[in-house]
């Protein structure tokens, strides 16, 4: 039996355009995540094929594999939940974000500076990766994470809860070699609202590693 699963995206194809197209939102959900999907459950019933057969020459291979499709498949169900197609402009208090925002200013002076330290560093990823706003359980802090390729580059228990995908599958069709203008664009379908819901589970588990920085 499959371990993990493709989530259902929570809008139709078309619910994102012009931001991003309906053809884009169908090939990078229904055939990269799912190939993702399918490459973690494979790796791990190839991992117990190895354990069985004390095969251990296998295991160092088999876990990098792991890593890069259960991040690959842990990201997209993220970013999938990240955008709405009523969303964009900046969490406020007024929306019922206000604890969001104030982590948001605490932790990089402005949503201005915020916005501009995520934009660059998803856009100048080299290859392919991700831009990824993360919670610091050691600091308490917000942090810009430059993720290669889906597991590359990680601060070990921080938490995700924005991200955005740099990878030529999630814009090119559209954008072309334009990262950055896809990158820019990413902001109006930025749904503050489970970013915050997010960063409120995030903060609530704080305290599961190191007590003290």
């Amino acid at each position: 039996m499959p371990v993990y699963t493709l989530p259902e995206l929570p809008y139709d194809y078309a619910a994102l355009a012009p931001v991003i197209s309906p053809e884009i939102i169908e090939l990078h959900h229904d055939k990269h995540h799912a190939a993702y999907v399918k490459g973690a459950n494979d790796t791990l019933e190839q991992l117990a094929e190895a354990r069985d057969k004390e095969s251990w020459g296998a295991v160092n291979g088999l876990e990098k594999n792991l890593a890069f499709h259960l991040s690959g498949h842990i990201l997209h169900s993220i970013y999938w939940t990240n955008m709405s197609g009523n969303g964009g402009g900046e969490p406020l208090a007024v929306d019922g974000v206000g604890e969001l925002a104030d982590a948001i200013t605490e932790s990089f002076g402005s949503f201005a500076g915020f916005k501009a330290q995520l934009t660059k560093a998803a856009a100048t990823t080299q290859g392919s990766g991700w831009g990824v706003v993360a919670h610091e359980p050691l600091s308490g802090r917000l942090v810009v994470e430059q993720i290669y390729d889906h597991q590359g580059n990680v601060g070990q228990g921080s938490v995700p809860i924005l991200v955005f995908d740099a990878w030529e599958h999630a814009f090119y069709l559209q954008y072309r070699n334009q990262k950055v203008d896809f990158i820019d664009a990413m902001w109006q379908v930025v749904d503050w609202q489970d970013v915050a819901r997010r960063y409120e589970a995030a903060t609530s588990r704080a305290n599961v590693l190191l007590p003290t920085p």
